[in-house]
């Protein structure tokens, strides 16, 4: 019985690394989630809309947190079906940060007074992600 319990687990540091920072990115979808749908979001120097663009993304980026995590757990137990899962979630971490990246950009959502190191950071960050997982399982 105790064969059928037991799990193989990688001791590859760079697999931990990979799969802490896809859980870490997972955790922050949800922060971020949580945190936007608390907030009025009626400053002056929002673009007209940007309540009704923003808010059905929630739905892509939940998909993406389930795979950042899937994905990462599979890794760790040494399934191949986990650098798949991680080449899909770089593909929709690069397609999500440019979309960001263009409709802030578009929108003066970099300036400084907007917010716009926050949102630069966010950007950054889901595309500094997005190379990795390219990196490392492509």
């Amino acid at each position: 019985m105790p064969g059928i319990l037991a799990l193989a687990v990688s001791s590859e540091p760079a697999v931990w690394i990979v799969a802490g920072l896809q859980v870490l990115t997972a955790a922050g979808i949800g922060v971020f989630w949580v945190t936007w749908f608390r907030t009025d979001h009626d400053e002056d120097w929002l673009p007209a809309g940007y309540s009704d663009h923003e808010a059905p993304f929630v739905f892509s980026d939940s998909v993406l947190a389930v795979l950042l995590v899937t994905g990462a757990v599979l890794q760790v137990l040494e399934k191949p079906l986990g650098g798949s899962i991680g080449l899909f979630s770089a593909g929709m971490s690069a397609f999500l940060g440019i979309l960001d990246a263009a409709y802030f950009a578009r929108t003066g959502l970099f300036a400084r007074e907007r917010e716009g190191l926050s949102n630069m950071a966010t950007v950054a960050a889901v595309l500094v992600l997005s190379a990795i997982l390219l990196v490392r399982f492509a």
